[in-house]
């Protein structure tokens, strides 16, 4: 029998005769999206690189927390932490200027979870696109032997300058009764990118562009447009130059979503989606709310906001050296860059104080296996919908 790094298949065991208890009266599928390759024998662990809808163990949550915590007990001094703000542009500039648009790859995935990025036109087409696609196995690129922190950067977008089913079939829902509110004439007021699109999406740091060009070659030939910003300029000159660029359907800008002041390309109340893929982890906590806050005000009123990010006990942060934390389940890589790891709750608070309803909260959980060493590996990431409700009918 394989030995395990971290739990014993005997401990696997008995959580997955939980889960197959649970999927068989339901049909043999979970009710939630994230995937279905779901493990019911512990003896298959090493035939496939991941597993979907992972239950832990008390164990499990009481081991991981004791690892968090361990790992934070020491803290950067405050009087270092100023340089993860007033350089972090340098810090991601570097960064693609090294590794270019090789990094990272296109999510593919996204229009089997995030099928409201698309409109209706759009999406049979985008869906054969992904046919084969196993749907958010791992947002990260391969797994080697240096430096796994610092490869585990998929959200593209640095610290406090970081710029930088439920839900699914209910996009077109009405909240309060009201119906579909006209107020385009209302917002194109002045000449804008994108101003005679009917659909319109911004992803919120887009660094080289790996869902980016997915939606592109998915909303040519409809009436949809992209709007797609990072607050580094290098990354933002590598989509430009990319093959598959066409302003006629995107346009992309430097942007740091963090200034309060910054002006958007567009109006508001303009948006129908705004994509928020492991961004919004790597902006100090303190400051999230008010950047969800001014986010939400571009959104039209039942537009929706999709946000994936790291979720707290997640593989990566249980990694951290002793030393890289700033605050509480916020740390720093060896390359100057942040992320910080969410709970449902933290999520559910961030956007139902910005005004927002959910549609999807959901806490990902998968083994990730290496199949060479025989070591299987917790990951957890946040998946969430929210929509911008429509004002109350006049009493």
């Amino acid at each position: 029998m394989h030995k395990l790094r971290s739990f014993s298949v005997a401990k696997l065991a008995k959580a997955f005769s939980r889960l197959s208890s649970k999927l068989k009266s339901t049909g043999g599928r979970p009710s939630a999206p994230l995937g279905s390759r779901i493990l019911t024998n512990p003896d298959d662990i090493f035939k496939h690189n991941m597993w979907d809808h992972v239950q832990w163990t008390e164990e499990d949550k009481e081991n991981a927390r004791q690892k968090a915590e361990e790992n934070s007990c020491i803290q950067i001094p405050i009087e270092e932490q100023g340089k993860f703000d007033t350089e972090a542009c340098q810090y991601w500039d570097k960064f693609y200027e090294m590794h270019q648009d090789k990094f990272f790859k296109d999510r593919k995935w996204l229009f089997l979870e995030f099928p409201e990025l698309l409109p209706s036109g759009a999406k049979s087409q985008a869906t054969n696109w992904c046919l084969g696609d196993q749907p958010v196995s791992d947002p990260q690129p391969a797994e080697s032997s240096t430096d796994t922190e610092t490869r585990h950067r998929q959200h593209n977008g640095p610290t406090h300058h970081h710029r930088n089913p439920d839900t699914s079939n209910d996009q077109g829902r009405v909240c309060h009764g009201a119906a579909p509110e006209k107020h385009e004439a209302a917002v194109q007021t002045t000449t804008f990118p994108g101003q005679h699109a009917s659909f319109r999406i911004l992803e919120v740091g887009c660094g080289v562009g790996n869902s980016v060009f997915p939606i592109v070659s998915s909303i040519k030939q409809t009436d949809a447009f992209l709007y797609c910003c990072d607050f580094s300029t290098c990354a933002i000159q590598l989509v430009k130059d990319h093959p598959d660029y066409d302003d006629s359907v995107c346009h992309a800008f430097v942007h740091d979503i963090c200034e309060e002041m910054a002006s958007f390309p567009f109006p508001p109340q303009s948006l129908d989606v705004i994509l928020a893929v492991f961004v919004l982890s790597s902006i100090h906590p303190e400051r999230l709310q008010g950047i969800v806050n001014r986010l939400s005000t571009y959104l039209k009123h039942g537009g929706i906001f999709l946000f994936r990010d790291y979720g707290r006990y997640d593989l990566s942060q249980l990694r951290f050296k002793k030393g890289r934390c700033l605050s509480e389940n916020f740390y720093t890589r060896g390359d100057g860059t942040c992320v910080y790891f969410f709970t449902k709750e933290e999520v559910h608070d961030l956007f139902s104080n910005a005004g927002l309803e959910e549609i999807q909260n959901l806490e990902d959980r998968r083994l990730k296996v290496n199949r060479g060493k025989k070591i299987a590996m917790h990951r957890v990431w946040m998946q969430s919908k929210y929509r911008k409700l429509y004002p109350p009918p006049p009493s």
